[in-house]
Formats: structure tokens, C-alpha cells, sequence
């Protein structure tokens, strides 16, 4: 029987997409469904809310929760993880509240800046566990990583934990749909080409019979601008750099050093910039997680369609045969030649038998490539901290962050690192 091994099984409504496009899959029926999470009540929550949509599909997949990571993985063909190390409470609240204390305001956190790096700093150790559980009892697994810092992640299954990983994330998906919708443009038929970093990659090309769309998105979007909306800050980017970004505009704002500005703070109104947006969503997701168990837990009638998430599609291009495209994170083995080497990026892929092909993209506008480094910069100093347990490239990596070296100083910036490093306590390793 063939495996499929979800780490991370507690995320109750995540495994219900990943799990149940799965069990909608023809070329996926027959697999076991490996459940495996630290949260013991939520991860029997998920068992039964997978039994219950088994039962009502009709699909001969094997649903089993485990209580041993090392078991779980045993014999998997394919690994998924969504894990969050340190949750809301009490790592989130730490990586908002110190900076706050400094003058630095952020949004969502989970990919670079401040936020980021501490994220990141937090969850590599957990990964390279998990990396070498798989070396021993599934090394040929692919494992599909949807866990942020999606960059550095990734990277660092790859490159120091020796596994076959693909990083997936819905902002390639999501970017044609939400900028087409809000300008009013019919997207059927558009040809489009996206590439550079995750949640920094570019809407190179946008065609529709050949016609270049641009010039309309562009013009239709300066009047938007007139007025306020959800989308501000990735149109501003469009607008003075040249290419849409894949990401939202409230993870955006603080990717740059353009945006979120204590000298400044008109720009939070102008660019409708959601300060503190994540720990708000955490709270709004508790509170509905209590209304919604009932309804996805104990529902014997319990339903589902398969879902746009590329997990699925994936595994069933591999086990079939039938070509299937992808946004895929995968290192930048020569695919943008004007980005560094050593870093993850965003690609359109082709995932067949073979696997996971990355394709060549070549070189990014220059203006779009010298903003993906910006980050890159960081992404590269967070996993040399992590990988060497030297306090001192945590602080580089701050101080090369764009929005927090553009608010802070290096003393602030280094004080912060510390008083940070102190209050995460034994979720991060000792550093020197």
C-alpha cells in the first residue's frame, strides 16, 4: 500500500482540502493516509472529520492517525507539512509585541523581517528533524512543503537536510483570479508567465491572443489608485517598478522599505496598510475553529470537492503519467540567471513521473531581481544563523531586511535580536 503522510494533521481545515482532494483522486485511491500532529485532540478531530468525507466519497483510501513521527513517515511515497512551531501564543504575540517596543509595526510576519527570521529560527531545527526521519525511513519520499518561511524552509530541506522537497504556496494560484476580478478583465484565455521568489514573484508576461495586457491592467489600475482598496500597495509596486507581484498588498507593505513608516504615517492610511493583520486572523481563527468543529468534526454527511491546492494534482501527475504545471519552490539551479545560486525561488514547473522539473526562466527585469535579492539577502543570513547557531548573522540578518533597517538602527536593531532571543526561551537553540 502506498503512503501519504500529513505532518501537521491537527491544521483541521487544511487537511480537510489536502487530504480530501486526495480521497477524490482516482490514481490516489487505495493509499493510506498517514495522520500525524503533537496536538493529540485535534489530530483525532481530523481523523474523524477524514472518516466521515471516506464515507460519504465513497473512497478506498486508508485513513490512520499516529503518535510516532518516525512511524508516520515509515514507507511514505509522499510527505506533506503544514506545521506552525510555536503557535499564536506564545511565539506570534513575541515576534509582534518586542518589535512593536522599538518603533517597528508589521503585518502578517511569517516570511522575512523581523517576524520572519524568529519564525524561521524556530521551525529549521523541527524541519531538519523531520529531515532525518525521512532520510531513514522514506528517503525517497517528495516531500511537499506548505509551511512559511516558505523560502528559507525549503532551502534548507534541501539543501542541508538531504530531501527531495518542493515548496507550494497559493499566491501563484491566487494572482491572475484577484487581479483580473478586482479590475474588472475577463481572464479567459490569458496566457500568463510568473517567476522570482515566494511571495515576491513577478507576473512577467500577461497575454490574451497574443495581445499584451499590461498596458490595460496598467491604465485600469492608476485609476484605481484614486481611491482606496485592498490591493494599494501591490498596484503602487506595479505601477512604479513595472510587474505585479503574486503576494498580497498586506504582506507586501512590509517586504519593502517604501510602506510602513513611523516618519511617515499618512502612507498607513493612503496604502490601507492592516498593521498587526496577523494576530488579529489568529484570534478570528480560534474563535471560529470553536463554531466550526461541530460542523467538520462530528458530520457523518460531511462533503467534499476537490479543492485548487497543488498537492493532489501532484501526486496524481506522478502516479499517472499526465502532465500537470505548477508554481513550484525549488533551488535556483540556473533557472533565474540573475539571482543567487544558493537561493530558493519561484518557477513555473512540469510535474510528471519524473517528478518535480523546475523550467529555466533566465534573467528577471533588473529592477524586479535587485528587489528579490533585497529579501534573498535576508532569507541567506537567517539560515546561516540557524545552520551555525552565531547569534551574530541573526543580527545581520535584521540589518539587511529592508523595512527594518529602514526604521531602525544597529544598536536597536541588535538590542531587539537579543530581547527576542531572550523571550523565545527553549523554542530556539542556544546561540553564541
Amino acid at each position: 500500500m502506498s503512503k501519504i503522510t500529513f505532518i501537521g494533521a491537527g491544521s483541521t481545515v487544511f487537511a480537510k482540502n489536502v487530504l480530501g482532494d486526495c480521497m477524490r483522486t482516482p490514481a490516489l485511491q487505495g493509499f493510506e493516509l498517514a495522520l500525524y500532529d503533537i496536538d493529540l485532540q485535534r489530530l483525532k478531530d481530523s481523523e474523524n472529520m477524514l472518516s466521515n468525507i471516506k464515507a460519504s466519497s465513497g473512497s478506498t483510501c486508508i485513513v490512520k492517525s499516529y503518535t510516532d513521527r518516525k512511524e508516520a513517515l515509515r514507507g511514505a511515497k509522499y510527505v506533506i507539512n503544514a506545521i506552525q512551531v510555536g503557535g499564536y501564543d506564545p511565539c506570534t504575540i513575541t515576534d509582534f509585541e518586542i518589535p512593536k517596543k522599538y518603533g517597528l509595526r508589521q503585518t502578517i510576519a511569517d516570511t522575512v523581517g523581523i517576524g520572519g527570521i524568529f519564525r524561521n529560527l524556530r521551525t529549521i531545527p523541527v524541519m531538519l528533524d523531520f529531515a532525518a526521519d525521512v532520510r531513514e525511513v522514506c528517503p525517497d519520499a517528495l516531500f511537499m512543503n506548505y509551511t512559511n518561511p516558505m523560502a528559507v524552509l525549503t532551502n534548507v530541506m534541501n539543501t542541508y537536510g538531504g530531501v527531495n522537497t518542493v515548496g507550494l504556496c497559493h499566491s501563484v494560484q491566487h494572482c491572475i483570479p484577484g487581479l483580473f476580478e478586482h479590475l474588472g478583465i475577463d481572464q479567459t484565455g490569458v496566457q500568463a508567465k510568473i517567476a522570482g521568489i515566494n511571495h515576491m514573484a513577478w507576473l512577467l508576461e500577461v497575454t490574451k491572443d497574443g495581445e499584451d495586457l499590461y498596458p490595460e491592467i496598467k491604465r485600469r489600475a492608476a485609476e484605481k489608485q484614486k481611491e482606496h482598496h485592498w490591493d494599494m500597495v501591490r498596484y503602487e509596486m506595479m505601477l512604479k517598478f513595472g510587474y505585479y507581484i503574486t503576494e498580497s498588498s498586506e504582506h507586501n507593505a512590509e517586504y519593502h522599505p517604501y510602506f510602513i513608516k513611523r516618519n511617515y504615517p499618512e502612507l498607513i492610511e493612503r496604502f490601507q496598510i492592516p498593521l498587526d493583520e496577523y494576530p488579529r486572523r489568529c484570534v478570528e481563527q480560534i474563535e471560529r475553529w470553536q463554531k466550526m468543529r461541530e460542523e467538520l468534526v462530528n458530520n457523518k454527511e460531511l462533503v467534499h470537492e476537490r479543492s485548487h491546492e497543488y498537492a493532489s494534482y501532484i501526486m496524481e501527475a506522478i502516479e499517472t503519467n499526465v502532465p500537470f504545471k505548477i508554481g513550484g519552490n525549488v533551488m535556483n539551479t540556473g533557472l533565474i540567471t540573475n539571482l543567487p545560486k544558493e537561493a530558493c525561488v519561484e518557477v513555473p514547473c512540469l510535474v510528471d513521473r519524473s517528478g518535480v522539473t523546475p523550467t529555466f526562466v533566465g534573467d528577471l527585469p533588473p529592477q524586479c531581481a535587485a528587489l528579490n535579492r533585497t529579501n534573498i539577502n535576508t532569507q541567506l543570513l537567517t539560515i546561516e544563523a540557524a545552520i551555525t547557531h552565531k547569534r551574530e548573522h541573526i543580527y545581520h540578518a535584521a540589518m539587511l531586511d529592508p523595512h527594518t533597517a529602514a526604521e531602525l538602527s544597529m544598536d536597536d536593531i541588535t538590542n531587539m535580536c537579543d530581547e527576542l532571543i531572550t523571550a523565545h526561551g527553549d523554542w530556539l537553540p542556544a546561540y553564541k
